[in-house]
């Protein structure tokens, strides 16, 4: 299911701005960029956010602005700078040159003074990241939640649209059985010519017939996963899943309808069945 969710948090020292958007996807994925500052935070973010996502592919977005007035702080390494002038000193001794240096000039060799950024402090930090990740996750999954209505109205739709066909299939059904028996007796008067008919091999005759051709069992079954799946669009939670087991359960049985169909009519109606259940199946994918 599609969503997106934005928010911006600012404190005296520092901004954090986060974004979310997702796509359908039939498992939970979610991607997470952020600064290196950062970074260690990951895992408790992703605990976070699978308590309200479990479906979807998920891009989280997180920047980081420091505000405070001073970031980094100088440092001077005594031990280094002693080193330096040990050397130095060693080296007038032994080539006999001047030795010129002085304070400027030793600054500027490798590691006297470096530039360390201040540690921040990880609790606080956190606490900042995680308002700025439930802002745009309550934004996130309002969006979901809109979205989620118009697809239940969708799916309620092409439910009912499902239970119409197979009510076809059923008033069908009884038809073929006789269609089969008015053309059986038809061709054995034509074989059999003034001869009697034999109504005990007739009547046997179609009753195998009728026996291969019924779908009682799959329509009664096609109702009760229709129904099922009604009820479940209103359970909480997460019902993702569910639907799409009930929805494979559908397919077979409209499956099996169609390799039993010996008629034109119940075939492509079987057919639209399938064509139908394929859409839901599809929907179905977008809920968590």
């Amino acid at each position: 299911m599609t969503g997106f969710g934005r928010s911006e948090v600012s404190t005296e020292t520092c901004k954090m701005t986060v974004e979310m958007k997702s796509v359908n996807h039939r498992y939970g994925d979610i991607s997470i960029r952020m600064p290196k500052k950062l970074s260690f935070f990951e895992t408790r973010m992703r605990v976070l956010l699978k308590k309200y996502i479990q479906r979807g592919k998920v891009d989280v977005f997180v920047t980081y602005e420091d505000l405070s007035e001073q970031t980094v702080e100088l440092r001077y390494n005594h031990s280094m700078a002693q080193n330096y002038l040990d050397m130095l000193k060693r080296m007038e001794e032994e080539f006999q040159v001047p030795n010129d240096i002085t304070a400027t000039v030793l600054s500027r060799y490798p590691e006297v003074f470096t530039l360390e950024e201040q540690e921040s402090n990880e609790e606080e930090l956190w606490d900042i990241l995680e308002e700025a990740v439930m802002k745009a996750v309550t934004g996130f999954v309002e969006t979901r939640r809109a979205e989620g209505e118009h697809l239940y109205h969708d799916l309620t739709a092409k439910l009912d649209h499902m239970l119409e066909l197979v009510r076809i299939i059923e008033t069908r059904s009884p038809s073929i059985v006789e269609e089969y028996r008015a053309r059986l007796e038809e061709k054995v008067k034509e074989l059999l010519e003034n001869n009697i008919i034999d109504e005990g091999r007739i009547a046997a005759e179609v009753t195998i017939y009728a026996d291969k051709i019924c779908v009682d069992e799959e329509t009664v079954r096609l109702h009760s996963h229709i129904e099922s799946m009604k009820k479940t669009l209103h359970m909480e939670g997460t019902i993702g899943r569910k639907l799409d087991f009930i929805a494979q359960e559908m397919n077979r049985e409209a499956n099996t309808i169609l390799s039993k169909a010996n008629d034109l009519d119940i075939s492509n109606t079987a057919i639209d069945l399938k064509t139908e259940i394929e859409k839901v199946r599809e929907q179905i994918q977008n809920i968590e």
